[in-house]
């Protein structure tokens, strides 16, 4: 069993159109939406507009999958995060000395996902699946070849072919296709100053939100008698932290970046 877990941005799109012209031997795209109160909504609107219809003139089965609870019931993320008397957070918030904190989000709401569907259509540890990550030459920090489970195999194709992040860009154009944007929960702790900068002035609706996320999981820690956590290094809320009238670009001293490729790609 061949599958590539789609992450909706730059090289999982390049690696479905790689696919769709046969350069490489998949027909099985999985994408693990985390929610669709928790995905960037460009990110959603291009799965379902873009990548959906043109997988399936290509012949492709692009999957969307969700978290099931054992009672068969959905959850995304945000109702993790919110969920009445959680005592941890699953995301990568920062803690009010600017440390991150533990996560638990990828492995939860992506790989185990993608491998609850892999195992429900016939991976075993005898013979696991092979799962195909999209990460290019120029971010070969973030690969490594240890399996996330035991019925699965992790490969790279964009690296068996030495292909940076600006060829993607060139082979989805060719394509006829538009590029996608980055994909990640837009409340996700990993995004950069400069990147909460834009979405402020961009996307002033969906920044409200993410505060507003942000404020409920600081009343959270502060009923269970522990100290805030941010979305952002800074150690303040979010509107302190990205204020609305800044001239230039914030730039961050230390960026953080999220390296499984499940998420970004």
């Amino acid at each position: 069993m061949n599958v590539v877990s789609y992450g909706g941005g730059v090289q999982s799109t390049a690696l479905l159109v790689l696919a769709a012209h046969g350069h490489i031997p998949y027909d099985t795209f999985l994408f693990a939406n985390v929610g669709d109160d928790s995905e960037h909504p460009a990110t959603l609107r291009y799965l379902r507009e873009i990548a959906t219809p043109f997988a399936a003139e290509n012949g492709i089965a692009l999957h969307i999958l969700e978290r099931r609870r054992r009672d068969g019931t959905t959850e995304t993320l945000r109702e993790r995060l919110v969920r009445p008397g959680s005592r941890s957070i699953p995301i990568p918030v920062r803690m009010s000395n600017g440390a991150p904190g533990r996560r638990s989000c990828t492995a939860d709401f992506k790989i185990k996902v993608v491998g609850r569907w892999l195992r429900e259509n016939g991976a075993t540890k005898e013979t696991p699946a092979q799962v195909a990550i999209g990460i290019s030459v120029d971010e070969i920090h973030r690969a490594n070849r240890r399996r996330s489970e035991p019925h699965e195999e992790i490969v790279y194709p964009l690296l068996d072919l030495g292909l940076r992040r600006t060829d993607c860009h060139g082979i989805i154009e060719q394509a006829g296709l538009p590029i996608p944007p980055k994909s990640a929960c837009f409340f996700c702790p990993f995004k950069t100053l400069q990147q909460w900068q834009e979405m402020r002035r961009s996307e002033p609706e969906l920044f409200a939100q993410a505060a507003e996320l942000e404020a409920a999981l600081i009343a959270q820690r502060a009923a269970l008698g522990r100290d805030p956590a941010y979305l952002t290094r800074r150690a303040k809320p979010l509107p302190e932290a990205i204020p609305q009238a800044t001239p230039l670009p914030l730039v961050d001293s230390d960026e953080a970046e999220c390296d499984s490729g499940w998420c970004m790609t």
